[in-house]
């Protein structure tokens, strides 16, 4: 059963997480971890978007974001895609 689409707003902070299929590691090492963070500053870097916090595990993120400009899925899924 998938999850309820998250309600998006101006202002709004989110605590994400995002867990590997099956619980796999979702970094197989440390230039994957590397790339990962990159793209968080990436995002950091850009307006309407700001991280507060993340933590990495070998199989899982969590992060916590605001969206000044209410645009979470659309960062979400540069995120998730390494974009």
């Amino acid at each position: 059963m998938a999850r309820p689409l998250r309600i998006q707003y101006p202002g709004a902070l989110y605590h994400i997480t995002s867990r590997g299929k099956e619980r796999k590691k979702i970094y197989l090492d440390d230039s994957e971890r590397k790339k990962f963070l990159k793209t968080l500053e990436y995002y950091q870097d850009r307006p309407g978007i700001l991280i507060h916090c993340y933590v990495l595990m070998y199989n899982h993120y969590h992060i916590v974001i605001e969206t000044p400009e209410g645009n979470l899925l659309k960062v979400m899924h540069g995120i998730n895609s390494g974009i």
